[in-house]
């Protein structure tokens, strides 16, 4: 299987949108909270809340709404905003996969059939 991944980079603030930060927004919506989507991907709360923060800097606006905690807990949903990043976001990879179809499966046939992943280490041997 082939499928293309897609970062847009926001000159000259040097700030990003990718796929993490897609499904991060879709988590905390799905989830309603910042710290049970962070969970989810196995990321800190603190390195979410930073994304989140940094987000909403890039936009000039909020993307999550939270709530304080109390008896029902705490809880975070996605803005007007937030929901548009996503769909923007999530219609370009279509639009660019479909653009790019015939292009991405010629490169999948050259893919040897024991190629190994790229950026991915090897376990750690148990201590003898």
């Amino acid at each position: 299987m082939t499928r293309l991944s897609i970062r847009i980079d926001f000159e000259p603030s040097g700030s990003m949108f990718g796929p993490g930060m897609a499904e991060l927004l879709e988590r905390i919506g799905k989830l309603g909270s910042i710290r049970k989507a962070a969970a989810s991907m196995e990321m800190s709360y603190r390195k979410a809340w930073l994304l989140v923060q940094g987000l909403q800097q890039t936009f000039g606006g909020a993307v999550v709404i939270t709530e304080t905690g109390g008896t029902a807990g705490g809880g975070a949903q996605l803005t007007e905003l937030g929901v548009k990043l996503i769909k923007a976001y999530r219609t370009i990879e279509v639009r660019a996969a479909e653009a790019a179809g015939q292009e991405m499966q010629m490169l999948a046939g050259l893919v040897q059939k024991d190629a190994r992943p790229r950026g991915r280490r090897a376990p750690k041997s148990a201590p003898a």
